[in-house]
């Protein structure tokens, strides 16, 4: 299954080639096109990194409903082991 970091990570080298190629063709210089297409592509790994950033999964233990010492126990506590 496809997420969001496999399209960003795809989408840098489109960004890269395909923005440079079509600056060049538009006219752009290709000591011009290169910076411009850098910094698209550095700004959609910054995207990924700080605004959509990768968050760790929470992991929680799932509650036995059936025991009477879970009853009135916080499941945010927590449990000592002894």
């Amino acid at each position: 299954m496809t997420g969001y970091y496999d399209y960003v990570l795809g989408l840098i080298p489109v960004a890269l080639l395909g923005l440079t190629g079509t600056l060049t063709t538009a006219g752009f210089g290709l000591t011009q096109a290169v910076p411009i297409a850098a910094g698209v592509a550095a700004c959609i790994v910054g995207h990924a990194l700080f605004v959509n950033g990768p968050v760790p999964a929470q992991t929680r233990r799932p509650i036995d409903t059936n025991s009477s010492a879970n009853s009135n126990s916080n499941p945010a506590t927590p449990v000592d082991a002894d």
